[in-house]
């Protein structure tokens, strides 16, 4: 495969040009305007041959993993492999194999030696945990480590749980990139209580000196409709009605969930959508109180009229 390569520093010898082209295949990179040959043979660092998957993907790659926050040791060290060869790819002898064998296990142990690599064990296997059940972003999660590191470098984790210390370091993070994930989520996945994340929660806001954006209700109100099993339509009239809220600014201090929620039973009393508000707050993780609550003040702020349901139906179904 032919690649387009401009670098302005290097230009070819013969033409000037800054145009270079590399072949992927010879591993040779050439002039695109005279054709001359600029280096042979290329190395590549890519994985081997094709993948249809990631795991496929990481067994041809030539390379380790990356370096990432979300390991005790960030990915620098180093372990011995499973395969019982030399470098030539002669197995080894039987008392030879039971040396590398009492080397491997003793070379697991040697990796987490301090207490503090103790901890980043432990709290780096649960946000993996966590990752999987909240179906969380790399990103997140590189900076959820991110914090849990500033936490534990000021002696935060003395005296708590790691648990609820990461669980509270990932729900900072979800606010800050402005995940839809609560606090009670977070803390039932973990199986924490939930007031034992939240006084985590406050403990790094206070001392990290930590200021989190307010949670767009908008980017709540997909994911609730999608666990209730909503139309697209009633999610276009939901976005138009949180919309018209922001403007009018009659949203600020109240939940995002709840007007998410909220607004999305006002788009299914509006076009006639059959759903309970039931089933939108056990979506949303909110009570029925506070959709009622919400839903009154959305109808009587943007004056919304919703249709009788009797009339509706009778409309319906000639």
């Amino acid at each position: 495969m032919l690649l387009p390569y401009s670098d302005i520093d290097r230009r070819c010898s013969r033409c000037g040009k800054s145009l270079m082209v590399t072949d992927g295949v010879t591993g040779e990179r050439f002039c695109g305007g005279c054709g001359i040959v600029i280096t042979e043979r290329i190395d590549s660092s890519g994985p081997e041959l094709r993948a249809f998957s990631k795991e496929e993907y990481d067994d041809k790659a030539r390379t380790g993993m990356p370096t990432s926050l979300a390991v005790h040791d960030m990915g620098l060290a180093t372990i011995i492999g499973h395969e019982n060869s030399d470098s030539t790819g002669k197995p080894l002898s039987a008392s030879m194999k039971s040396t590398i064998k009492r080397l491997r296990t003793w070379d697991g142990r040697s990796q987490v030696h301090s207490s503090v690599d103790k901890n980043f064990r432990q709290a780096f296997s649960e946000l993996n945990r966590l990752k999987d059940k909240l179906a969380l972003s790399d990103s997140l999660i590189e900076k959820t480590a991110y914090i849990y590191r500033k936490a534990l470098d000021k002696g935060l984790a003395k005296g708590r749980s790691i648990p609820g210390l990461i669980a509270a370091a990932l729900y900072l993070a979800c606010r800050d990139t402005g995940t839809p994930r609560t606090l009670s989520e977070v803390a039932h996945q973990i199986n924490v209580k939930r007031k034992d994340v939240s006084r985590c929660y406050r403990l790094l806001l206070q001392e990290l000196d930590l200021t989190m954006p307010v949670l767009d209700p908008i980017r709540c109100m997909s994911r609730i409709a999608s666990e209730a099993g909503l139309s697209e339509k009633v999610k276009r009239q939901a976005l138009t009605i949180l919309e018209d809220a922001n403007n009018m600014e009659i949203t600020a201090g109240k939940d995002p969930m709840g007007l998410a929620a909220a607004a999305l039973y006002l788009s299914c009393t509006i076009s006639g959508e059959d759903t309970t508000q039931k089933v939108i707050a056990l979506a949303a993780g909110v009570t029925e109180v506070t959709i009622r609550n919400r839903y009154k003040g959305l109808k009587e702020s943007l004056n919304i009229i919703v249709p009788n349901k009797m009339k509706l139906k009778l409309e319906t179904s000639f």
